[in-house]
Order: C-alpha cells, then structure tokens, then sequence
C-alpha cells in the first residue's frame, strides 16, 4: 500500500459495484463481523449503495459493547475503592453499568486514567508501590497479544501492585454461536481483518466446510469491504463454500505466531459471556493459573454486584443482527452518544453509533416523544 487514497478511490468503486449488480442473481445476507467495517460501511453509505438483495447484517464486532455488563459493574465497583489506580482505554470510560460508568467514577473523585497500551499501565504501577493498579484488558484477539505482554512484564518486573480484569473475546465460537441459532439468517461472512492479521484464517475453514458458509478475511477501507462482499458473492452464487484472503496486504493463513505464542503462554481459553447475547463456549480468554496473582477479578472478588439492563435497550438483539438500531424506539432521543442507554451507542465501534454519526435517525414521532 503507497496511499491510503489507493483505497478509498470512487472510480474503482463504481466498478466493483457494477461487478457485484452483473454478478448477484438473488438475495444474498451477508454479515461484517467487525465494528471497524460496519463504520466504514455506514459512514460511507456502501450498505446502501449495494444492489437491491444484497444486505449487510452487522454482527457483534464491538468489544467494547460485547463486555458483560456483569464485567462493566465490576470495574466500577474496582475503581472506587480507595487505594486503586483504574487503567482503561478510552472507549470504555462511558459504557454504561447498572447503576453508572467508568467516567462517573472518575467524576467523584476516584482515580481512573486512560491510557494508550497496557505497558503504560504497568509504569504507573512501578511509580505508585503504594497502590493497586488494574488495566481492564478487553478486546478481541486483536489486543489480546498487547495485554498478555504486560502481564509477562510485569512478572518480570516483579511489581506486584499490577493486575487485569479480563474480558477478552474469541471470534471463531461467535460466528458459530451466530450459524447455530434458529433465527440465523447469515449466508456469508466477512471476517476481520486485524483478528486474522494475529490468528490467520485456520480456525475459519473448519467452520466454512461444516456450515457450508463463505468467509471472506477483509480490510476496512471502501474498497477493501466492496471486493470482499463481491468475492462472497462470487461464492455465493457458484456454491462454494471456502476461506477467501481479501486483506492479503496485512494478512497470512499463519496469522503472526510470535503473537500467537505470547497468548497460549499467558491465557487459557473458557466460556465467555457476551453482553446481550448470553454465554457462549470456549469464546474467551481467562489468565492461567500461573498468573493468577495478577487476576484482578479473583483480587478484588468480593466485589459482585447485581446487574440489569436498560429496560429500552435492544442491544443484544443488535449485535447479533436482528434488528437495526433504527428500530428502537429510544434511539436517536433518548439514548444519543451524549446520554447512552447501551454500550453500541458509546463505542466507536458499535453498530448504533455508527448509524448516529451518519445521520440516520428516525424522524421524531409523538410516540417516541
């Protein structure tokens, strides 16, 4: 890649959409499971300028929306205890708990700072002995690798004030979580291309072959998401049925075993719960038992609380694709990026953040009023 422009060109887009509307015979529903690709389809309105039946479905690629909420009230409840020092990234600050966020904490006075990379965390736990340090290790398999370095660093170190709450999620058992359901209505994937930039493609082409089901790994540029909808389409309407590289710029079936290393070293796979979707097996990261001390959550267990949704909020059901954020009756009134009700409306990569910020919102009714 010379320019970012390369990707983003107009001319080159008007043909890759002339391609799709002479190849696509019959409706096709295709799922992007990555919030990166859901913003750069809606923000540059490709999902509407695809031919009639071809639909996107925009899948549950948020983590920071796919975070239990069970998790978000645990790390509340962690930063406001005296003495500790709260880590983030900043996307987390405003995701709503039961009864507030991460930002609300910091409000009253505790201690909660974003930073850039949990190394970063792992300094202000050598320059403060005399406080408890937690980094909130969320993310895909993408950041996994970055968290499982701190943890090792820290070891390292010896700086034992240094823990994580970790709330990392697989993408393989969601996708299959997704095809297993009877409400499914997926015929193709595209798959992240940062995850396969750190895993490969592998796990996919088991997952390919048993359901029968295209899964094409994708950049998120304009260009990168309308070859990879027309190279799924392409399978689509030949039968096939295969792992396809689109983002072969990033990407290789091996993914990056030096990082790959670092996670089996660190980290165990266990069940996960996904917020808004339930509990799905084998889809997230645990720390192994040797690294058991710097498990904020066993450190800090006594600390549960009973959680609840927003009784508006239907973002389970928008994270696994079965409704838009536009029908929801609260949104884009009562629940904005200013005042949100869910985590897919705070995210920079949530689904009705995304279609906020492109200015689809539903005229105001006296019913919704």
């Amino acid at each position: 890649m010379k320019y970012l422009d390369e990707y983003r060109d107009p001319e080159l887009a008007r043909c890759l959409l002339a391609e799709l509307r002479a190849t696509a015979t019959r409706p096709w529903a295709i799922m992007e499971v990555c919030g990166g690709q859901t913003h750069t389809l809606v923000r540059q309105g490709i999902d509407e300028l695809l031919p009639a039946g071809i639909r996107m479905i925009h899948g549950p690629g948020c983590p920071v929306c796919v975070t239990p909420l069970a998790m978000i009230d645990k790390a509340v409840a962690i930063a406001a205890r005296p003495g500790v020092i709260f880590t983030s990234y900043g996307d987390m600050l405003r995701v709503p708990g039961t009864t507030g966020d991460l930002l609300g904490v910091k409000a009253r006075g505790g201690d909660v700072r974003v930073v850039y990379t949990p190394l970063d965390a792992v300094r202000i736990a050598q320059r403060n002995p005399d406080h408890e340090v937690v980094f909130f290790a969320v993310g895909f398999e993408t950041t996994a690798p970055a968290n499982a370095m701190a943890v090792l660093d820290a070891a390292k170190r010896g700086v034992t004030n240094f823990s994580v709450l970790v709330s990392h999620v697989l993408v393989p058992p969601a996708i299959t979580a997704i095809l297993d359901s009877p409400a499914n209505q997926v015929q193709g994937f595209l798959a992240a291309g940062h995850v396969c930039a750190v895993m490969g493609w592998t796990e996919y082409e088991p997952i390919a072959a048993r359901y029968h089901v295209p899964i094409v790994v994708t950049g998120f540029e304009p260009l990168d998401l309308l070859e990879g909808i027309l190279m799924t389409v392409r399978q689509l309407e030949s039968g096939r049925a295969e792992v396809e590289n689109q983002y072969a710029r990033a990407v290789r079936r091996s993914g990056n075993t030096t990082a790959q290393d670092v996670l089996r070293r660190v980290f165990r796979v266990a069940a996960r719960t996904w917020r808004g979707i339930g509990e799905i097996p084998a889809s997230g990261l645990v720390l192994a038992p040797e690294f058991a001390a710097q498990d904020a959550g066993r450190r800090f267990a006594g600390d549960d609380v009973a959680t609840e949704e927003h009784p508006e909020c239907i973002a389970g059901e928008i994270l696994q694709g079965t409704r838009l954020p536009t029908d929801c009756a609260a949104y884009g009134v009562r629940c904005t990026p200013r005042t949100p009700l869910g985590a897919p409306m705070v995210s920079a990569e949530g689904t009705c953040a995304a279609f906020y910020h492109a200015g689809r919102r539903p005229e105001l009714t006296e019913e919704k009023v």
